[in-house]
């Protein structure tokens, strides 16, 4: 069952693979200029709304059909190339246009014989691109 997709990565659950998502926050902010009057109290003005933010957490095991490196390496590559992405959870599609990946982590957590990663935690996080 897919719950949802950054552009081409899936998120999903079935009897082979599990790929979700946890942790979600999405934010947002408004900003104001404040003027500082001659004898009297500053006035605040409303300049604008700053992009949204969304963070996430994805953990991923190979027990549960994940390969950690292989995913955490097609983050990297669309965070560096600046690559656009829609962001579908369930049913909502979230901004009003698109995400780029402005940065991740990896939390290594599992490792098999050989030292490769089996289990690790990937934080992810968006930043709102508009047209």
């Amino acid at each position: 069952m897919i719950i949802g997709a950054l552009g081409d990565i899936v998120f999903s659950v079935s009897s082979r693979t599990v790929k979700t998502i946890s942790n979600l926050v999405w934010s947002g902010s408004s900003r104001y200029a404040t003027h500082a009057l001659h004898a009297g109290s500053s006035v605040s003005e409303y300049t604008g709304n700053d992009l949204a933010k969304i963070t996430f957490d994805v953990q991923l095991l190979a027990s549960l059909g994940a390969d950690p490196m292989s995913e955490a390496w097609r983050l990297f590559d669309l965070e560096r190339r600046g690559v656009t992405l829609p962001l579908v959870i369930g049913n909502h599609g979230y901004g009003r246009y698109r995400w780029t990946i402005t940065s991740h982590k990896i939390k290594a957590e599992h490792y098999d014989g050989s030292g490769n990663i089996i289990g690790a935690t990937l934080s992810v996080s968006l930043q709102e691109y508009l047209r």
